[in-house]
């Protein structure tokens, strides 16, 4: 039987931890170097570290690995993406008022499941429950971004050179040198159109080279579980269990308090569409994957009443820009990764990071563990290192599964929002 990569990542999470943990008890002798007093001058020993963690630090090239690769594929996926998204935005004017209402939701849904998760981490802390160990010339005193102004802002978002950010991962450069390309490439009628299909070849082109990444995902966690765990012993997955539940109480206020909500100005029965796309719910939750239930949710959205032309529309493209689990998932994760290496973002620094992921997030959304990329290029953006990647990869599999099903719901409520809009939401 052919296992899936989330059943991989749980082995890899698993045998790291174990690996980890023999090396944590068998190998507790420090080691000693000789160094100079900078204040008596003398020669003194110091304890570095000890023979567990030099063995786990072996072990977690692998992961460093593959933390290489994905900061290679951050510049292309975002330039790939945008582009062909923002050139193709004229494909709405078919649709016309539909189009555009869809859009306009989209981003009021992002802009909350961004928010909710940026005010959920921030009042739960959960990387703060527990020191984490610093990666390797990561320095947990250094200035926490690039960005200190608004003058350097300003100033830092405009490229001098678009394959100098290309090299340098600049997010904020690659996403506005994208908004013009993009924006020229819509507008230049037919032969645009055929560059488009080209862009459109290449971005699947990328997204099958982060696909070939994420197959290294499991040896990744394994190495990283092993070398987290040989310093720090089981005691670290303390913080796990916390940070599963500060998220999942996050995603909980979103369906139940936010999108309740959200109906119920709509005049919308909230209770009784969730009774209705139950099964996809479940579906979504138990694989971990928001498209495995998309047929269930096309007919549950039918018997509540919505009209297909309206669901044929708005839910395929709601599984690519609207999947507000992922969103809630992105400012969480990156927030969790701040607070875990001490490297605070100030107020300023969240809210760019949260108008910088709005962008960056669309269009590849349904990629699965693209988030991951993105998050990555956020932490790039903001000095954090981009080691906590790894600290997360290793439970991502169970946050999954209920940013998979708050998607499910998400996208439902979506479409009988547009529906209502469009007066065409039938009684149920």
């Amino acid at each position: 039987m052919k296992l899936s990569i989330t059943i991989k990542i749980v082995i890899g999470f698993v045998l790291g931890t174990v690996l980890g943990q023999i090396l944590y008890m068998a190998f507790p002798e420090m080691i000693t170097e000789k160094i100079i007093d900078p204040v008596t001058n003398q020669e003194v020993i110091k304890n570095v570290s000890t023979y567990a963690e030099r063995y786990g630090s072996y072990v977690n090239i692998i992961s460093k690995i593959f933390l290489n690769l994905i900061k290679m594929i951050i510049g292309p996926l975002v330039f790939c993406t945008l582009t062909v998204g923002i050139a193709k935005l004229g494909d709405f004017k078919v649709v016309g008022r539909i189009g555009v209402k869809t859009l306009l939701y989209f981003y009021f849904a992002t802009f909350l499941s961004l928010i909710i998760g940026l005010i959920i981490v921030n009042v739960t802390r959960p990387g703060e429950i527990q020191e984490w160990p610093i990666p390797t010339g990561v320095d947990a005193s250094a200035g926490t971004g690039k960005i200190k102004t608004a003058a350097d802002l300003i100033l830092h978002i405009f490229p001098t050179s678009f394959f100098k950010a290309l090299a340098e991962n600049e997010i904020l450069q690659i996403v506005i040198f994208s908004l013009f390309f993009g924006i020229a490439l819509g507008s230049i009628g037919e032969a645009g159109k055929k560059l488009i299909k080209v862009f459109e070849t290449l971005t699947e082109v990328v997204f099958k080279i982060v696909g070939y990444i994420m197959n290294l995902a499991p040896f990744a966690v394994f190495a990283a579980m092993t070398s987290i765990v040989s310093l720090k012993g089981l005691g670290i997955l303390v913080s796990y269990v916390y940070l599963l539940v500060c998220f999942y109480g996050g995603l909980a206020f979103f369906v139940f308090v936010v999108l309740w909500g959200i109906c119920a100005f709509m005049k919308i029965n909230y209770w009784k569409l969730l009774a209705e796309i139950k099964d996809a719910l479940i579906l979504s939750f138990s694989t971990a994957s928001s498209e495995a239930s998309m047929p269930q949710q096309f007919e549950a959205l039918k018997r509540f009443g919505c009209p297909e032309k309206i669901t044929g529309f708005v839910l395929p493209l709601g599984y690519s820009f609207n999947l507000d689990g992922s969103m809630m998932y992105m400012t969480f994760a990156t927030g969790f990764i701040a607070q875990a290496y001490h490297k605070g973002l100030t107020l300023d620094q969240q809210i760019l990071m949260l108008l910088t992921l709005m962008i960056t997030s669309k269009g590849i959304a349904g990629v699965p563990r693209a988030s991951l990329v993105v998050i990555a290029g956020t932490l790039a953006q903001f000095n954090l290192p981009a080691e906590g990647l790894v600290l997360i990869l290793g439970i991502d599999p169970f946050l999954d599964m209920g940013r998979s099903a708050t998607s499910v719901a998400g996208n439902a409520v979506a479409t009988c929002v547009i529906s209502r809009l469009e007066g065409e939401l039938q009684p149920v």
